[in-house]
């Protein structure tokens, strides 16, 4: 029997010396977070979890530790000023041995209220922690806690993966009226509209599609909402407003050839119109990241094409896509699961897409380096790339040689940087 508590009862629940689990950032249970956080009384309480959305006092108590998957700005602002937050080098589809390995005596998660049989829809994540989740809900000697509030849609899963908890399964059920963050599209620069324009023209009729979170995929996706190709698939680990908008326009038909007729999708996260889109939408299925990130799966997608971001690519072709200098920036996610798995097949492209400097301390800087300094900590290694972008063009790495792959990165390179690095190129051993 669910036993109903606040948001302050639920969270005394929690012993001074404990384990907690937590989704990835749109699964938070946030009113119990913040209550969580008006303790003080913890002698060692490790929470695990991935990309924070709030500011939780919580994680800036003593002896409390985050162990997490993804770094968001929160992480890194808490970590810069003194906090105990961790990261846990893990993509996203191994998040979940990991949490089962940790065992955590609590669990907690975000849903959507019971409807009238007693269903609890897991609403905007599925991700890597529903096996946790059920484990906890059916051992006596753990709890399982979710915080439900109207304000989270009502999603669907697909098949056996119902995407959803029943009454019976939860210790503690916790009422509130907290609403899902907002994650606003920023408005792309005139560098990312230049990318998106080269990146969008892989994107042809019938394309299975992923984005990444960031002004050039949603730039991409404007791009293919506006234009003539259409009957696209969407096979992605996050479901972003700029998917929403391409289903809108009417240019996605979902023959994949695998989950056909539906979009795939193992999070959401965007403005309050996607997620009340979202609520009760056949459209869109959510499936846990094992399923969604499978390298199995994605590649079985019809003409699979990928959109993901880097920080910086080397003239090898390796990518840096979770740190800055070498300090934690975000997270693996699904990075190399996409880049490396929609390039199976000739027609299938994976294209990494960054701007090929940024502003460092006043002084520009190219992101395309002839070779990383050591100690480099690479995302993607270099025999998984296919494409890369940049403002000023495209480097199309397969089955080119080591020099003529130097060679064509350094052609898109900022024209400040570009002489050295062709220099840089012919400098390399071999043909």
């Amino acid at each position: 029997m669910v036993t109903r508590l606040t948001p302050e009862d639920a969270a005394a629940l929690l012993r001074p010396t404990d384990t907690l689990g937590i989704p990835l950032g749109p699964g938070h249970p946030v009113a119990l977070l913040h209550a969580l956080g008006a303790r003080d009384d913890w002698a060692d309480l490790t929470v695990s979890g991935a990309l924070l959305t709030d500011f939780y006092e919580l994680f800036g108590r003593a002896n409390v530790r985050f162990l997490s998957g993804f770094f968001g700005p929160l992480e890194r602002l808490m970590r810069d000023q003194g906090g105990a937050i961790e990261f846990v080098p893990a993509d996203f589809r191994r998040f979940a041995p990991a949490l089962e390995q940790l065992g955590p005596r609590v669990m907690a998660t975000a849903a959507a209220p019971p409807d009238a049989d007693g269903w609890c829809s897991l609403s905007l994540h599925a991700g890597a922690t529903v096996g946790e989740i059920h484990r906890a809900g059916a051992d006596p000697n753990r709890i399982l806690i979710v915080e439900v509030s109207p304000e989270y849609p009502c999603t669907l899963g697909y098949g056996e993966d119902t995407h959803r908890l029943h009454l019976d399964e939860i210790d503690v059920l916790v009422e509130s009226d907290r609403a899902p963050f907002v994650l606003n599209d920023a408005p792309p620069s005139d560098e990312d509209r230049a990318i998106a324009a080269h990146a969008a023209a892989f994107v042809t009729d019938g394309c299975t599609i992923q984005t990444g979170i960031g002004g050039v995929p949603s730039a991409v996706v404007s791009i293919l909402a506006e234009g003539s190709a259409g009957g696209f698939g969407i096979h992605s680990e996050m479901f972003t407003t700029a998917l929403m908008k391409l289903h809108q326009a009417g240019k996605v038909a979902n023959h994949k050839g695998i989950y056909d007729g539906v979009s795939i999708t193992t999070f959401a996260a965007g403005t309050r119109e996607l997620y009340d889109w979202l609520d009760g939408n056949e459209e869109v299925r959510f499936l846990p990241v094992h399923h969604v990130n499978s390298p199995e799966l994605i590649s079985k997608n019809r003409r699979m094409v990928s959109v993901n971001g880097a920080l910086a690519v080397d003239l090898a072709g390796q990518a840096v896509a979770d740190t800055l200098d070498g300090r934690q920036f975000s997270g693996i996610g699904g990075h190399e699961d996409f880049v490396a798995s929609s390039g199976l097949e000739l027609e299938d492209r994976s294209l990494v897409c960054l701007r090929s400097s940024t502003i460092v301390a006043g002084e520009r800087v190219s992101r395309i380096h002839a070779q990383f300094p050591a100690g480099t900590i690479i995302t993607t290694p270099r025999h998984q790339l296919d494409v890369v972008v940049t403002e000023h063009g495209v480097a199309e790495l397969r089955g080119r040689t080591v020099r003529e792959r130097a060679r064509a990165l350094a052609a898109i390179a900022h024209p400040d940087f570009r002489g050295r690095l062709l220099e840089d190129a012919e400098r390399i051993p071999g043909p």
